[in-house]
């Protein structure tokens, strides 16, 4: 089986093709990192398999799949970082959904499950399927409550932060720092609290004092003495404490 993977952020693509290279059944055709590369690769390629992320900068998964033309239709696995679309509609044969972060378990059950599929099962269903979850798609986004935010009181306003625009989290006395692209904000809050707060998210502690964005990670780094930090997209340095080490390897894929 020929497999795509799609997703805009690096690390979430290495560890796909990290756990498909144990699975000999399934040739990786390549990677996308946003939804037009996606659409022009699947209808040229015509994988019989993609990883599908939700939430990218460009467009969503859902945008992407109703612009394909390529038939047969691909088996598609949905992959995303937040529990927000309704999930109980992906119970389906020929779709499954990957929720950011996964177990290697969780990985290798969606494959058995997808290499069961047979090709005309997979493309008399697909657009039946399709419409269905684009119906729940719809419904969910117009009954949708207003999304998560952090509140921030900066001076005389409250500034409202998305989960996906923090990149991390540091403790600072009684107070907590966190660290946006562009920003610093000061919260007095412990991160205990905040660790909860952000629980459903793409968020992980990596130190007592620590609570990473996964999907803000550039890489990991390995220093003297055993010592491993995460190097975040702005370059910034933090150290992993070992008591963390294996469980964040585990959602990463490593």
């Amino acid at each position: 089986m020929k497999a795509l993977i799609v997703d805009d952020e690096e690390l979430a693509r290495k560890r796909v093709l990290n756990l498909l290279a144990e699975v000999e059944e399934i040739q990786v055709l390549g990677e996308c990192t946003n939804g037009k590369s996606a659409i022009t690769q699947i209808n040229k390629l015509k994988p019989e398999l993609v990883f599908l992320d939700i939430n990218m900068k460009d467009m969503n998964g859902f945008e992407v799949l109703n612009k394909l033309r390529v038939i047969p239709k691909p088996v598609v696995v949905f992959v995303t970082a937040y529990d927000n679309y309704a999930t109980k509609a992906f119970d389906v044969d020929a779709f499954d959904f990957l929720l950011k972060p996964f177990r290697d378990e969780r990985f290798f059950k969606t494959i058995k499950k997808v290499l069961h599929i047979s090709k005309n099962e997979a493309q008399e269903n697909f657009e039946k399927r399709l419409q269905t979850l684009f119906q729940v798609y719809k419904k969910d986004q117009e009954n949708t409550s207003i999304p998560l935010k952090l509140p921030v009181r900066q001076g005389n306003k409250t500034i409202l932060l998305k989960p996906e625009d923090i990149s991390y989290i540091c403790a600072s006395g009684y107070y907590a720092e966190i660290f946006s692209k562009d920003n610093k904000y000061v919260l007095r809050e412990s991160l205990n609290n905040l660790n909860d707060f952000f629980k459903d998210h793409a968020f992980f502690r990596i130190h007592r004092s620590v609570i990473v964005n996964l999907n803000h990670i550039k890489e990991i780094v390995h220093s003297d003495f055993s010592e491993v930090d995460v190097r975040m997209k702005d370059d910034k340095l933090l150290r992993i404490s070992k008591s963390h080490k294996k469980e964040l390897f585990e959602k990463l894929g490593i």
